[in-house]
């Protein structure tokens, strides 16, 4: 694929990101109504989408994503255990800290930049299953075992009583666990999975019901990601840059590495490859400002990463194409 395909696929996305970044610069959105617009893309437009995209998929479709699921979450959870062990045992850092700076290290914004990002490469119909799979690692495992994690150092520092922290870390690991599942965006496709296994097929009247709202995820994913950037302030840190540039490069580097080595097709490598080096996810960000860790850094970081991307994005597309 040309350079110049690839901008012209690009720009009108990143156009878009520009307009909601207007919006939250110039105060047209608050923080409050920011988060609204998120709610309203990951809990309702991107679910119902990937409801239908995945219900109306052949079930042997289905079953042959296997290798995908195995290269997201060895990609995904992979890298997540990685930038653990090496913050905590390298550089030093509390359990805590080296969590939650993993965490936005790890976790991609694929579900505001993957139905309009490799939609325009694919169609829309064939990225539903890959995102699908890719929101079930992020919200039903990453998300939980990282807010275990950060809860476990939390309670360390906090130098509970050892009895009482091990009866509490057990509810926190299931709570956690259920927490994750009950997200829209980890339940809504695995539902979907589960009954295309036995067999369902969603009828025509349930599609245009859906995609009522589900048509609408594109342009309000970007309009929200800009917004988001708009409201946040740069604060050029070294942790700010260096999970950044760990989002961006070295993620998609390991899950390339993985899909390489699981045999995946050449369009399902140039997928998993761009789902993951999609910007730092605003989510992650969220659960670092719960835990009052890295709050400024992850933030900045956020932003960061949505620059670099303008950068990362049209090389990656253009070496996988």
């Amino acid at each position: 694929m040309s350079v110049g395909h690839i901008f012209v696929i690009l720009i009108p996305i990143f156009f878009v990101i520009i307009l909601g970044f207007l919006g939250g610069h110039f105060k047209v959105f608050s923080p409050a109504s920011s988060k609204g617009l998120n709610t309203l893309v990951t809990k309702f437009a991107l679910p119902a989408h990937l409801f239908i995209g995945i219900t109306t998929t052949s079930k042997q479709t289905l079953i042959e994503k296997w290798p995908f699921f195995m290269t997201m979450f060895l990609g995904i959870i992979g890298f997540y255990v990685i930038m653990l062990l090496i913050m905590r045992l390298v550089f030093r850092m509390d359990l805590n800290t080296s969590s939650i700076f993993s965490l936005n290290s790890t976790q991609p914004s694929f579900a505001f930049m993957g139905i309009p990002v490799l939609g325009s490469l694919f169609g829309a119909a064939e990225v539903a299953i890959p995102i699908a799979i890719t929101g079930i690692v992020v919200n039903a495992l990453l998300d939980p075992i990282a807010t275990i994690v950060s809860s476990v150092g939390k309670k360390t520092q906090a130098s509970s009583q050892q009895d009482g922290e091990h009866q509490n870390l057990f509810k926190l690991t299931i709570h956690s666990i259920l927490h994750g599942l009950r997200e829209p965006l980890a339940c809504v496709p695995l539902i979907g999975v589960v009954l295309t296994l036995l067999g369902f097929h969603a009828p025509q009247l349930l599609q245009d019901s859906l995609d009522q709202i589900g048509d609408i995820t594109s342009g309000a994913a970007l309009f929200a990601i800009g917004v988001t950037i708009g409201l946040n302030r740069i604060k050029l840190s070294g942790s700010a840059i260096s999970i950044s540039v760990l989002k961006v490069i070295g993620l998609p580097l390991l899950t390339l590495a993985f899909a390489a080595m699981l045999g995946l097709s050449s369009d399902d490598v140039t997928m998993a490859v761009l789902l993951v080096s999609f910007p730092g996810s605003a989510v992650a960000a969220m659960i670092a400002t719960r835990f009052e860790t890295l709050e400024v850094e992850t933030a900045s970081s956020f932003v960061l990463s949505s620059i670099l991307s303008l950068i990362s994005l049209p090389i990656l597309i253009s070496l996988l194409l």
